[in-house]
């Protein structure tokens, strides 16, 4: 397993598990710190790393941005109200709405590894659904691309 997946992994659980502890998500540098140490230690994984460092810059720009993401997965989540979202599946799909939307990861690799991510974490039904919210923001993308290579 590479060093992005391995970095994806922590940052989604560190997402999940703050799910549970920070309503809303207001926490602080040293809190999301903290708990990406915690659940990096907990998988043997160095903070000097190179899976470390991914999957801190990942945290540190997911948070502020955590608004436009969500918007995006709530426009996508068709027949799916965003509170019944199961919160591993959300956070899997935050990490790759956010590589598509705000850093250009290609949408296939985003979604390749949110997937893989899912078959290995959550229930069986949850990499289809998954796949269906980030396959239609994927097409959103490079609809919105088409259109601006035109302009």
């Amino acid at each position: 397993m590479g060093i992005r997946r391995k970095g994806r992994e922590i940052a989604v659980q560190t997402i999940y598990s703050l799910e549970f502890v920070n309503n809303g998500f207001q926490i602080e540098d040293k809190e999301l710190k903290n708990k990406l140490l915690e659940i990096a230690a907990d998988k043997g994984i160095e903070e000097d790393t190179k899976i470390f460092e991914f999957a801190r810059d990942l945290l540190n720009n997911i948070f502020p941005n955590l608004n436009v993401i969500d918007e995006k997965i709530k426009e996508h989540s068709t027949n799916w109200t965003f509170d019944r979202i199961a919160k591993l599946d959300l956070s899997i799909m935050r990490i790759a709405v956010y590589e598509m939307l705000l850093i250009e990861v290609a949408p296939a690799i985003a979604m390749n590894e949110a997937i893989e991510i899912a078959k290995k974490y959550c229930s069986g039904s949850s990499s289809k659904f998954i796949n269906g919210v980030l396959n239609a923001v994927a097409k959103e993308i490079n609809k919105n691309n088409k259109k601006n290579n035109e302009e």
